[in-house]
C-alpha cells in the first residue's frame, strides 16, 4: 500500500511538472475562431521558434489568420530569409498581417514584406533595406601590449576579415561583392513579397529608414495602426464575424531550455560574430 502510495504521489508530481512546461510553452488553447499572434521581438539570430508557431497555426484549423508582430531591428541574413520563405508559405494559405512596433528595420522589414498586409504606427522606424558586415580590427591595440597573431593557412584569403589586421583591397572586393549579391537578394525578396517593380525597390534600398508614415507614402506598408488594428483586420479578411479569439504562443525563459544549453536571446546577443546581418545600424 505504502509502494503505490508513493508511486501515486510521483505520477502526480509529474503531472504537475508536465502542466508547468506546457504553461512556460504555450498560454493555452482556445476553441471557435482565432487570430494567432506570432511575436518577433529583439535581434533575429534564429529562426526555429518562429517558424514552428507559424507552421503551428497554418495546421490549426481553427486558427483563420496570423498576425506577425514585428518589433526588431533586423538579425543574421539567413534566418531573416527562412522566416520570409515561413511567411510567404503562410501567407499562401492564410490571411497574414504585420502589426510593426516601434521598429521593423532591415531584417525586421524583410521578414514582412511577404505579408498579407503590413499595418505600422506613425512613428514606426522600418526600411533600413541594406547588409552590413562589421569587422573589429585590435591590430593597433596588440601592437601597443607587444602581442603578435601566427596564421598559418592553406588558401589566401582563408583568414578574410580576421580581427588581427586590417583589410586588404582585393579582399574589400570580395567582401564588398557578396554584400552586394545579398543586398540584391533582399531587393528581389521585397519586389516579389509587395509585388513591386524590382527598380522602384532599389529606389528605397539605400539604408535609408523610414518613419511609418512615410513607408506608407513609399509603398513600404499598407496602412497604419496598432496591434488591435492588426488583429481587427486579420479577422475582417479571414471572413471572422465578430471579436475574433486571439491566440498566442508566449516565448518565456524555462530551467528545461536552460538545462539543455539553449539561452534567452538577451543573453546570446553578448556574444556576437563577425557575420553578414539584416540589421537597422544607427
Amino acid at each position: 500500500m505504502k509502494k503505490i502510495c508513493l508511486i501515486l504521489i510521483g505520477l502526480t508530481g509529474l503531472l504537475l511538472v508536465l502542466s508547468a512546461a506546457l504553461v512556460f510553452m504555450h498560454n493555452g488553447v482556445a476553441t471557435g475562431e482565432k487570430v494567432a499572434v506570432v511575436r518577433v521581438e529583439g535581434t533575429i539570430i534564429d529562426s526555429k521558434n518562429v517558424i514552428d508557431e507559424l507552421k503551428g497555426y497554418v495546421r490549426d484549423a481553427a486558427v483563420k489568420a496570423i498576425v506577425l508582430r514585428v518589433d526588431s531591428p533586423g538579425g543574421g541574413v539567413a534566418p531573416s530569409q527562412e522566416i520570409y520563405e515561413e511567411v510567404r508559405k503562410a501567407s499562401a494559405q492564410k490571411k497574414v498581417v504585420v502589426s510593426m512596433g516601434s521598429i521593423a528595420a532591415s531584417g525586421g522589414y524583410y521578414i514582412s514584406s511577404p505579408a498579407t498586409r503590413i499595418i505600422a504606427n506613425p512613428g514606426t522606424i522600418t526600411g533600413s533595406i541594406g547588409v552590413i558586415m562589421e569587422i573589429p580590427n585590435i591590430q593597433g591595440l596588440l601592437n601597443k601590449v607587444g602581442v603578435k597573431t601566427e596564421v598559418i593557412k592553406s588558401g589566401r584569403h582563408k583568414d578574410m576579415a580576421s580581427v588581427f589586421r586590417g583589410i586588404g583591397r582585393e579582399e574589400r572586393l570580395i567582401m564588398q561583392k557578396v554584400l552586394d549579391d545579398v543586398h540584391e537578394q533582399f531587393i528581389k525578396a521585397v519586389a516579389e513579397g509587395r509585388k513591386m517593380l524590382p527598380d522602384d525597390v532599389r529606389k528605397l534600398s539605400d539604408g535609408r529608414i523610414f518613419s511609418g508614415r512615410q513607408a506608407l507614402d513609399a509603398g513600404l506598408v499598407d496602412e497604419l495602426g496598432n496591434l488591435e488594428d492588426a488583429i481587427k483586420t486579420a479577422a475582417t479578411l479571414s471572413g471572422i464575424k465578430g471579436e475574433p479569439e486571439v491566440v498566442t504562443g508566449e516565448k518565456k525563459f524555462s530551467i528545461l531550455n536552460l538545462l539543455r544549453g539553449k539561452l534567452p536571446d538577451e543573453v546570446s546577443d553578448l556574444f556576437p560574430s563577425v557575420k553578414m546581418k539584416y540589421i537597422f545600424a544607427p
